[in-house]
């Protein structure tokens, strides 16, 4: 299945793809009222099994409720109608886009005359950050645009609102000739990239920020926490200076969508060798031999579709 075809849920109904729309004056659009999650399903002997499913839905339903949103679904009905999604438009290795938001009602800053929708849908998608990039690396710049300060907007809550943000790194990024932006906190430490998590090595042991640099709680950032410490790893969730990221022997981001990928350069300063790290490869040789069946899922991480 292809970009822009198949089938869509929506409220408890499939949809094609062509006809998955909504009302110009929905307030998602004009305010981006919004909480979404992006989930992977892995085709494992011939069957699919979503990544983190229950984790993700969770996290759906726990950022709705910081934006006092009331989706009008169980968490286990959305787990059902994910897989439903799956099923009907018959993959088995895709990336799941679930998303709840304020439909039509009336428009004001204030939603809570509009309805809450949901929608599922799904497609193929490769690497995030390019085919090569889960060896070679990417090249990525420290974006001028700093993440949201706390008590602004909640960097807890997957919320479309804030990936606005998110855009600006990005796109300046872009422009700048790199492949991501990465993006400082309020008081100039390092956040996290546009769509990503970071990890820095430093002589054999692991940090990340921490959740008060304004960054997203990562289930696949956890995923890889729970992977390193299980392979001996010392792993410290702490405030990184900026000057630590070139200083590092090893760099990469990790998400859904980006999995665990390599950086091989920040500002056009070369990290370690220029490519992917030792630790670095032998981390996403074991998240990736769980994702392709190679090896027990001890973690329970993996849900099967049928």
């Amino acid at each position: 299945m292809t970009w822009g075809t198949g089938k869509i849920w929506m409220n408890g109904e499939f949809v094609d793809w062509e006809n998955a729309n909504i009302h110009v004056l929905s307030h998602v659009i004009h305010y981006g009222s919004s909480v979404f999650e992006g989930i992977r399903c892995y085709e494992i002997n011939g069957k699919g099994y979503v990544f983190r499913l229950e984790e993700h839905v969770k996290r759906l339903f726990d950022s709705a409720k910081i934006y006092r949103m009331t989706i009008p679904y169980t968490p286990e009905e959305i787990e059902d109608a994910i897989k439903q999604t799956i099923e009907v438009n018959k993959l088995k290795d895709c990336y799941i886009r679930p998303i709840a938001y304020r439909g039509y009602g009336q428009l004001g800053v204030d939603p809570s005359s509009s309805p809450v929708d949901v929608t599922i849908a799904i497609w193929s998608w490769g690497q995030y950050l390019g085919e090569q990039a889960l060896e070679n690396g990417v090249d990525i710049g420290i974006s001028t645009w700093r993440r949201m300060a706390p008590n602004t907007l909640p960097s807890m809550a997957k919320a479309g609102a804030n990936y606005m943000n998110a855009q600006l790194a990005k796109l300046e990024a872009i422009e700048n000739g790199y492949d991501e932006g990465l993006m400082l906190d309020t008081q100039g430490f390092v956040g996290e990239g546009s769509g990503e998590n970071l990890f820095l090595i430093k002589d054999s042991v692991i940090y990340t920020p921490s959740l008060s640099s304004s960054i997203l709680k990562g289930i696949t950032r956890d995923s890889i926490i729970q992977i390193a410490k299980k392979l001996g790893y010392e792993v410290i969730e702490n405030k990184i200076p900026r000057e630590a990221i070139y200083l590092a022997d090893e760099l990469f981001f990790t998400g859904t969508a980006a999995e665990l990928t390599p950086i091989r350069s920040v500002d056009k300063i070369t990290i370690g060798s220029g490519k992917r790290g030792l630790i670095t490869k032998k981390i996403q040789e074991e998240f990736f031999k769980i994702l392709e069946g190679k090896t027990e899922d001890e973690y329970n991480w993996l849900s099967s579709v049928e």
